[in-house]
């Protein structure tokens, strides 16, 4: 090699070291400002505010009871919340656990004593007996995924070492408009995601927009308590399709998720997300419409066809004959619930599985009063999970493999969204399994039996707790099909 190539070569190299050594004091000041932001817990705004809910009021779900020590459910927001409560001095050797949620979370119909926070903390008490297993039950009745974001936002302050979140089912309760939701260019928004894991981006984003205008005023202001539709007479009625508010809920709801999510995560708190499971098989829609685009003699064809099927169906019915009867009439009129669920229902007794969870599913996703949640938030919940690497017990997924054909019914529900008491036992056990898989817990050998822990349990709870749940069941269905009689108060 020349004196000249050997020159070139040293040469290249130090303009190389040269220009890496300048990128590297370039990148050195971001660098020192992210670490900063990381020491210092700032966190970004976006992962706590809600442009299209504001409330009149927000209180705390917790409150300190001196005496005790303790913090507690507060009294205010009973009745929709139950008796929960901790140690304000967390021991050393404690293991806090929150469970956040609506109505299935506190174990509705029944009670606290029966729900799945409930199961794992004697499982995990049979389990390791060292530990003081502290699991907290924040379900709140009818509370729906905004209604959640500020009880995330506060039991972070109480040194929580797991959230568990299991919501979706109380989207569509509450009446909101998103008139001003506009839609933003998909690439944009996964662009914004990835950067806003950036804190330093985050930070300048929020300095900028604060500089340059003053805070969004929420696009509804609800009150501190839930007023569902439902709650009130005629509340059924008030629900009508509409496709476009639908997708405004499903958009908002990943919002949430994603804020709460992202909450969690900024401390380092390890979180499970729940994908809720639905009764299929033996829940039919609450309210059916016609679809928009049938002509007056359609119509008047189903009708008059879905009256007589109907007083048919009363007396012995033939499967085959009624199977072909409804698929012309689904066919005629495609976005009408109960004809979906009724041609699923036969296609169950003739043994067409696949073809009967198709047509429950339509009539799930086809009910103009949306109780369950839809099929779109599902896939919300798995993108979230995704995009912030978050681990899913699969709720659903487990039922459906332990349903006799395949689609949760009866054998595991209590009504259309509701699990049966040993439903909610292996629910506790598919997040045990969760914590064991994440090293939360020590999986000890052998199979863990909890067997007698869990009879002892049911046998120390009063008869009239059973009764209780009973008395709710019949209200809650009542309430589902709309015949509340409670007027709403006059403004």
């Amino acid at each position: 090699m020349s004196d000249n190539q050997v020159e070139s070569r040293k040469s290249w190299k130090r303009s190389l070291l040269f220009r890496v050594g300048a990128i590297a004091i370039g990148v050195l000041p971001f660098l020192m400002f992210e670490l900063a932001l990381w020491g210092w817990g700032w966190q970004s705004a976006d992962a706590i505010t809600d442009p299209y809910i504001g409330f009149t009021e927000i209180r705390p779900l917790f409150e300190f009871n001196a005496k005790r020590g303790e913090y507690e459910i507060a009294s205010n927001r009973m009745p929709l919340f139950c008796e929960a409560k901790f140690p304000e001095a967390k021991a050393k050797n404690e293991f806090r656990i929150f469970c956040i949620g609506g109505s299935t979370v506190q174990g509705r119909p029944f009670a606290p004593d029966t729900s799945f926070p409930k199961w794992l903390q004697l499982r995990l008490e049979k389990l390791d007996s060292t530990k003081k297993w502290t699991v907290v039950n924040c379900g709140g009745v009818s509370y729906a995924s905004y209604r959640l974001v500020p009880i995330v936002e506060e039991i972070l302050n109480y040194e929580p070492d797991l959230v568990v979140l299991y919501t979706g089912q109380n989207e569509f309760l509450e009446d909101r408009t998103y008139d001003k939701i506009k839609k933003t260019p998909g690439w944009i928004g996964r662009t914004h995601d990835r950067l806003s894991k950036i804190r330093t981006y985050s930070y300048l984003r929020a300095s900028l927009l604060e500089a340059k205008s003053q805070p969004v005023e929420p696009e509804n202001v609800l009150p501190a308590d839930v007023e569902a539709r439902l709650d009130f007479r005629g509340g059924l009625e008030q629900y009508e399709r509409d496709d476009d508010w639908r997708g405004n809920v499903v958009e908002h709801f990943e919002q949430n998720l994603t804020a709460m999510v992202r909450a969690i995560r900024a401390v380092d708190v390890p979180l499970v997300l729940c994908n809720p499971v639905t009764n299929l098989m033996d829940a039919s829609p609450f309210k059916s419409q016609h679809s928009s685009n049938m002509t007056d003699a359609e119509l008047s064809k189903f009708e008059s066809e879905w009256q007589a099927l109907i007083e048919d169906s009363e007396v012995r019915p033939e499967w085959s004959q009624m199977k072909s009867r409804l698929e012309t009439l689904v066919e005629i009129n495609p976005r009408h619930a109960a004809a979906q669920y009724r041609l699923g229902q036969v296609y169950q007794q003739l043994g067409e599985f696949d073809s009967a969870r198709e047509h429950l599913v339509l009539a799930k996703e086809e009910d103009v009063c949306p109780l369950r949640i839809v099929e779109p938030m599902y896939t919300a919940i798995s993108r979230v999970a995704k995009a912030n690497a978050v681990p899913v017990v699969d709720v659903k997924a487990f039922f459906e493999t332990v349903a006799p054909s395949g689609i949760p019914g009866r054998e595991s529900m209590l009504d259309h969204v509701h699990p049966t008491i040993f439903g909610h036992q292996q629910i506790s056990e598919l997040l045990l399994l969760e914590m064991i898989e994440q090293g939360l817990v020590e999986a000890k050998a052998g199979p863990l039996d909890c067997g007698d822990v869990f009879n002892n349990h049911l046998e120390s709870l009063p008869y009239i707790y059973f009764e209780l749940g009973k008395d709710r069941l019949a209200g809650l269905k009542r309430w589902a099909e709309g015949k509340v009689t409670r007027e709403r108060a006059s403004e």
